[in-house]
């Protein structure tokens, strides 16, 4: 598809030039999405070389070539959870009412592990992983320690 792609972000520059717009080469990148087979590490279009990646992250978002969506889950669950442990000892284990405490959980950590859902691809794995770490979190709102489970 490499050389389909090429003339057409050719033509995208010819069209950019006459409304006084330039394309940033240095910045643009090219993904394979799928299995990425002779894939160059990059490709010259007007003159530029533009890096081939496998993943980038856009507008805050890990965008990865094998079209699953397990590693941004994997990172937004990484960063929930630290958001929770920040948290901790000043806001979840403060004599805060029970119902505050949920109404700041659903108001300021369900976004942070939801941000760009509606555009991932789960499997019953992430659905897993989704539902551990809610229930991870909910369990150290209400100041439960699970006997057997480990405590991250």
């Amino acid at each position: 598809m490499l050389e389909f792609l090429v003339p057409v972000l050719e033509s995208f520059q010819e069209e950019a030039v006459p409304l006084g717009l330039e394309v940033n080469w240095q910045k643009t990148m090219v993904q394979a999405l799928g299995p990425a087979e002779d894939v160059p590490p990059s490709v010259r279009v007007c003159g530029q070389d533009v890096q081939c990646v496998d993943e980038f992250t856009y507008f805050g978002v890990l965008i990865h070539s094998s079209c699953s969506s397990e590693l941004e889950i994997r990172r937004l669950c990484a960063m929930t959870r630290t958001a929770m442990q920040k948290l901790d000892h000043r806001l979840w284990r403060s004599r805060i009412a029970t119902s505050t405490k949920l109404h700041l959980y659903n108001t300021y950590i369900i976004p942070i592990m939801l941000y760009a859902s509606e555009c991932w691809t789960v499997n019953k794995a992430d659905i897993l992983r989704i539902d551990v770490l809610d229930q991870w979190c909910l369990r150290r709102i209400l100041g439960f320690k699970m006997v057997g489970f480990r405590e991250e």
